[in-house]
């Protein structure tokens, strides 16, 4: 039995939870916050929540912490203070600042002879795996990541920031025009405005700015100047009934060419869609946190990515029965 424990509980803190419980060989064993840990109710109320604080009093209780925390501010501080007291994995998405995180953590991690995990989801994750192995198949070819139809959920808190809106969804939605595109094999050569277009679904505080809070958004750089971006204004009943939930998904694809004179097209596309955004992460972060206890059990310590874990560590099923069944 695996012995879980969650640092931040959140959406995703929530979603790992929910993930331990479809795995029979993993108990969560306590959750970390810096609330007030009795503010705090888990879906299992006969679990322990602890401050934030108590966390290195339980390094022999603890086989794997999986941190639940932000890319921007939390996790570069706390999966390097970790990983030299637990095996720890944190879905870490700020793909520019990867490099950093990982000496960081990789550092700590063989201090402490202990298995960090970094950055591990569904992107960066499931999708970098298959951006790397549709590279290694069709080595001339090009690669293509579309986001969406789904929730982003950085870009829905900066709308939130801006004065007068009381509530705010933003939806990143493919161009289907340039997604067939590629589908066809056609490797277009495709702007950020021609990939994604954004849709925002604003509740206005009574009596705001409407135009103001429009222009606002629409001119947000870094955000929003650089889509096609379509602002919709609703009631707050509309916004609780068609609004509430994290849905997202999307798809990375390599079109490429083979033969002796490239006559060949092929396409590999690997594509999800989520009901959940936070539950799924939480899925793929608990099988790498079997792989993270396995490896350390080995002998195994540093700081790994989903590209260093082979997939049969995932599984809770032995090398022969994934033989049998799955190969």
């Amino acid at each position: 039995m695996i012995r879980i424990g969650i640092y931040g509980y959140g959406n995703l803190g929530r979603g790992v939870e929910l993930a331990i419980k479809q795995n029979e060989d993993m108990k969560l064993v306590a959750v970390f916050t810096r609330r007030d840990p009795k503010n705090v109710k888990l879906v299992d109320p006969s679990v322990a929540v602890y401050h934030a604080d108590d966390a290195l009093k339980m390094t022999n209780e603890i086989d794997v912490m999986i941190l639940c925390g932000g890319s921007a501010t939390d996790l570069p501080k706390q999966t390097p203070f970790l990983a030299k007291y637990f095996n720890v994995v944190d879905s870490f998405d700020t793909h520019a600042k990867i490099p950093e995180h990982f000496a960081n953590v990789d550092s700590a991690s063989k201090e402490g002879g202990k298995v960090g995990l970094i950055s591990v989801g569904w992107d960066p994750g499931m999708f970098s795996l298959n951006r790397l192995m549709a590279n290694c198949i069709l080595v001339d070819g090009n690669d293509y990541t579309f986001w969406g139809k789904g929730v982003s959920q950085g870009h829905s808190d900066a709308i939130r920031r801006i004065e007068g809106v009381k509530n705010a969804k933003q939806y990143t939605v493919p161009v289907e025009k340039a997604l067939q595109a590629v589908r066809n094999g056609e490797n277009p050569t495709l702007t950020t405005r021609e990939k994604h277009t954004r849709e925002c679904f604003v509740v206005a505080e009574d009596g705001a700015d409407l135009n103001r809070i429009e222009n606002e958004i629409k001119t947000m750089p870094n955000y929003f100047a650089d889509y096609d971006t379509t602002v919709n204004f609703i009631s707050e009943e509309e916004f609780i009934k068609n609004h509430a939930g994290i849905p997202h998904g999307g798809s990375v694809i390599r079109s490429g060419k083979t033969g002796e004179n490239h006559e060949n097209k092929h396409v590999i596309e690997y594509k999800i869609t989520l009901d959940s955004n936070p539950e799924f992460t939480a899925s793929v972060i608990v099988a790498y946190a079997r792989a993270a206890y396995r490896l350390n059990c080995e002998g195994a310590v540093g700081c790994k990515t989903v590209f260093d874990i082979a997939p049969a560590y995932l599984s809770p099923k032995s090398g022969e029965e994934l033989r049998k069944n799955l190969l």
